[in-house]
């Protein structure tokens, strides 16, 4: 005997939740598996922000510290890894400027935290 799908009561539900993924995914994303790269398929990426500082701190699981690159230009922060079978390549714009220069990071298993000192969005010149 065969079971007939039109009378499980679950089957709507699913329906709606498949439907709600995809719209969720209608901006060009899609669950991939073959996908290599990119933070957004599998990698958290988090940004704190204080008064004086601002941290962004990211998932890289699998990844050596000598892997790592990041680069900054006060208002945004790209971070690039590579492991044995993946490839991270993420911008993440920061919530405020910030000092280039003041940026320190850690990894720690596999856990990457970069801090930066925020900076004034303009400064007083004294006319002469």
């Amino acid at each position: 005997m065969r079971r007939d799908d039109r009378d499980d009561p679950f089957d709507d539900i699913f329906r709606e939740i498949e439907r709600m993924m995809e719209d969720m995914m209608a901006d060009g994303q899609r669950l991939d598996r073959g996908d290599k790269s990119g933070f957004a398929s599998s990698t958290h990426v988090d940004v704190h922000e204080t008064e004086d500082a601002i941290r962004v701190i990211a998932d890289l699981p699998g990844v050596e510290k000598a892997d790592i690159s990041i680069q900054c230009d006060g208002t945004s922060v790209t971070v690039s890894a590579q492991s044995g079978h993946r490839e991270y390549d993420e911008r993440v714009d920061l919530p405020g400027r910030v000092d280039a220069h003041s940026g320190a990071a850690t990894y720690n298993n596999g856990i990457l935290e970069v801090a930066f000192d925020r900076t004034e969005s303009s400064t007083n010149i004294d006319v002469q």
